[in-house]
C-alpha cells in the first residue's frame, strides 16, 4: 500500500515529459489514471505504459485551452471512476520571442494553455476533489515562475500567474477547511521536448534554441515525477525540482531585483 493506492489521479499533458513520467509512476504506486493530451500518438504510448504497470486508465484527447471541454471532461472522469482524488495540471507549451517581436496571438496561446488551462482544470475538478474528502491539486509552474528571463515574457507571465493562483488557492482551502491540499511545482531544467515543440517568432534559430535548452536541462522526467510525488505525500506547498532550481531560487531571494542583470548577461552569452 502506498499514499496513492486506489486513488484516482488526473494528469493533463500526459503524452510526454513530466506528464508521462507522472502517469507511469502513479500507476506503479497503485493509482487509477485519467490521462489526457492533444497529442494522440504520444497519449497512446503513455496509456500502454500505464496499462503495462497494471493500472486502470482512461485516456482522452483534450485541449486544456478549451474551457467547456475541460469542464465536461472533469464530469466524465468523475462519473467513470466514481470520484477524483488528485489532479496534476501539467499541460504546457513554450514560446520564445521578446515583447517587441511577438504578437498578441502568441501571448494569448501561451496564456490559454499554461495559465487558463491550469485555472480551468482546477475549477472543473475542485467540486469533485472536495466531495472525495481527500483531494489534492498539483499545479505545475516553473522555475520561470520564480524569476524572469529575456525572450520568455509570455511563459514567465503564465508561470508567475500559476504560482500566484495556486498559493492563493492553498490558503483558501486552509481557511475554509476544505479537504483539498494544494501544491505548486517549480521544475528547473527538465529533459523534455518542450523547447523543440514550442513556438518562436520568425527569424529565430529553433535548433540553436533547442540545443541551448538541452545543455541546461539536467533532470530526467522520471526523477522529476518522483520528487513531485514525494512533495504530494508530504503535503508541501512548494516543490522545487533540480539543483538548478534550488540555486536560482536562492539567488533571487538574496539579490532581489538585482538578479535580472545576471540573467540578462547569461542569456546573451548562451544565445537564449
Amino acid at each position: 500500500m502506498t499514499h496513492f493506492t486506489d486513488k484516482v489521479a488526473v494528469v493533463t499533458g500526459a503524452a510526454s515529459g513530466i506528464g508521462r513520467a507522472l502517469s507511469v509512476e502513479l500507476a506503479r504506486r497503485g493509482a487509477k489514471l485519467a490521462i489526457c493530451d492533444v497529442d494522440l500518438h504520444g497519449l497512446a504510448e503513455t496509456e500502454a505504459l500505464v496499462r503495462a504497470a497494471g493500472a486502470e486508465v482512461k485516456a482522452d484527447h483534450l485541449d486544456v485551452a478549451q474551457r467547456e471541454l475541460v469542464l465536461a471532461y472533469a464530469d466524465g472522469v468523475a462519473e467513470h471512476f466514481g470520484g477524483v482524488n488528485m489532479v496534476f495540471n501539467n499541460a504546457g507549451i513554450a514560446f520564445v520571442g521578446n515583447v517587441e517581436e511577438m504578437s498578441f496571438k502568441d501571448l494569448d496561446r501561451v496564456m490559454d494553455v499554461d495559465f487558463w488551462g491550469v485555472v480551468s482544470g482546477t475549477k472543473a475538478f475542485l467540486p469533485h476533489l472536495i466531495e472525495s474528502g481527500d483531494g489534492h491539486i498539483v499545479n505545475i509552474s516553473s522555475i520561470f515562475g520564480l524569476f524572469s528571463v529575456p525572450t520568455q515574457s509570455a511563459y514567465n507571465a503564465a508561470k508567475f500567474a500559476v504560482r500566484g493562483f495556486t498559493e492563493s488557492l492553498r490558503q483558501e482551502m486552509i481557511i475554509t477547511g476544505r479537504p483539498v491540499r494544494v501544491t505548486c511545482v517549480h521544475p528547473g531544467g527538465i529533459k523534455t521536448n518542450i523547447a523543440r515543440n514550442g513556438g518562436e517568432v520568425e527569424g529565430r534559430d529553433h535548433d540553436q534554441l533547442a540545443t541551448s535548452f538541452d545543455k541546461l536541462a539536467r533532470t530526467s522526467p522520471e526523477k522529476a515525477a518522483k520528487v513531485i510525488l514525494k512533495g504530494v505525500e508530504k503535503n508541501k506547498a512548494r516543490v522545487l525540482i533540480g539543483s538548478d532550481a534550488w540555486v536560482l531560487d536562492k539567488i533571487v531571494r538574496i539579490s532581489g531585483p538585482g538578479y535580472a542583470r545576471l540573467t540578462a548577461s547569461f542569456s546573451k552569452r548562451n544565445g537564449l
